[in-house]
């Protein structure tokens, strides 16, 4: 299972500006007012979970998510509802198990902001049960990019700023991680093959992705892939996107059996390092006081892509 701690204040150490901070009292006294039929269920924070919410369980079968970051309230509604409906439309479209919403809550008890209710995976996160060698993971996750894929866009198309759909679009923020990475890691390589993965053409049309193929976002049992956490950004994208994984996650040997699995041609698969390369960047960095295990996880994909013999197309 994934740690829980009972008395720990959410983020500690807080990783965005302004950030706000929720206490188990502050979740139990707005599960009380606002949910009553769960007034007797133990609260517990989980540490380490999350860097856009603070995730405490509720009972054997619920989380709670309040977002960090200070927003307008109704904005923040209106983002937990398309999450959830993209909650729902992932779960319809695969086997692999994945957090089914329940409820939307209200400001309250001195936190500022709509909160959500979502049902409890069990299973370990990657992040603590590293799969990357393993060959019935890489089969797994494989056959969950495929059901993906599979699912009806119902004529949706990507629309925002995000990883999945322009890569030159992001070059304002990869100077920004360049800069600010000039004490971590080799820059100039790293300039070098952005210039090479940024000129990469699109050509397949949109499918639908999970967007956010972390390790923190996958639960693992066995040395294989139990269930898929964070599903609100399911939509449509860059088929390559959700190949982050492949890098994310999975070392080598196990990396080609997930190529073959999709059967992704050279062009996705480059593009799929380009939207690794792009996430990891902004990993080292900006985590790198606040969660250094996120920031690890974006040096280490970088080195996969370093090592890689095509990194540099």
């Amino acid at each position: 299972m994934r740690p829980a701690g009972a008395t720990w204040h959410a983020r500690a150490v807080l990783m965005h500006p302004g950030q706000l901070t929720v206490s188990a009292a502050t979740v139990r006294a707005l599960v009380v007012e606002q949910f009553p039929q769960w007034r007797s269920l133990p609260v517990r924070s989980l540490a380490g979970q999350g860097t856009v919410n603070a995730i405490f369980r509720l009972g054997d079968h619920l989380t709670a998510r309040f977002p960090l970051q200070p927003q307008d309230a109704g904005s923040v509604r209106r983002w937990l509802a398309a999450e959830a409906a993209a909650a729902r439309e992932l779960a319809a479209s695969t086997r692999f198990a994945t957090p089914e919403p329940v409820a939307i809550g209200e400001p309250g008890a001195g936190y500022p902001l709509p909160w959500s209710v979502q049902t409890w995976l069990p299973g370990v996160v990657a992040t603590e049960d590293d799969p990357g060698t393993s060959g019935a993971f890489a089969h797994d996750l494989a056959e969950f990019i495929g059901e993906l894929r599979a699912a009806d866009t119902k004529g949706r198309t990507f629309r925002g700023s995000g990883r999945g759909g322009d890569l030159p679009s992001h070059d304002a923020w990869m100077s920004t991680c360049f800069e600010r990475s000039e004490h971590l890691l080799d820059v100039p390589r790293l300039r070098q093959m952005w210039a090479a993965l940024r000129t990469l053409p699109r050509t397949a049309a949109d499918v639908m992705t999970h967007g956010d193929l972390i390790p923190g976002n996958v639960l693992v049992r066995g040395g294989r892939l139990a269930g898929v956490l964070d599903g609100g950004g399911f939509g449509p994208a860059d088929p390559a996107l959700d190949l982050v994984g492949a890098w994310h996650l999975l070392e080598t040997g196990p990396r080609q059996l997930l190529r073959d699995g999709l059967g992704s041609d050279d062009l996705e698969w480059e593009r799929g390092k380009a939207w690794a390369f792009q996430q990891a960047m902004g990993l080292v960095w900006y985590y790198a006081g606040s969660n250094p295990g996120l920031s690890r996880l974006g040096a280490r994909t970088l080195g996969r892509l370093i090592a890689d013999a095509g990194a540099l197309p």
